[in-house]
């Protein structure tokens, strides 16, 4: 007997609330608000993800750690010389 009056409790609050809802009405401006926040919140990966937690998430065992301090560094003195050449050839033919 307990449960059924429970069970009429609240499907009679939630009637109620159904009528009382289908009543209320909000203003335009928060309908654009809540509309942009919807927007971004729906695109927060997109919009944020990236800026933020790009490289956050990776984590580096200790292999892979010494894998990356064993190879050996690239010279920018050859990248630099190289473009260095490349604007004089351009240059020239101009």
């Amino acid at each position: 007997m307990k449960v059924w009056f429970i069970c009429f409790v609240v499907l009679f609050a939630l009637a109620q609330l159904f009528d009382w809802v289908q009543q209320f009405t909000l203003p335009l401006p928060i309908y654009i608000l809540g509309g942009a926040f919807l927007a971004v919140a729906s695109n927060y990966e997109k919009l944020f993800g990236s800026y933020l937690g790009e490289y956050s998430g990776e984590k580096f065992t200790p292999h892979q750690q010494l894998d990356a301090a064993s190879q050996p560094e690239v010279s920018n003195a050859f990248n630099q010389s190289q473009f260095v050449e490349e604007v004089k050839q351009s240059e020239i033919v101009e």
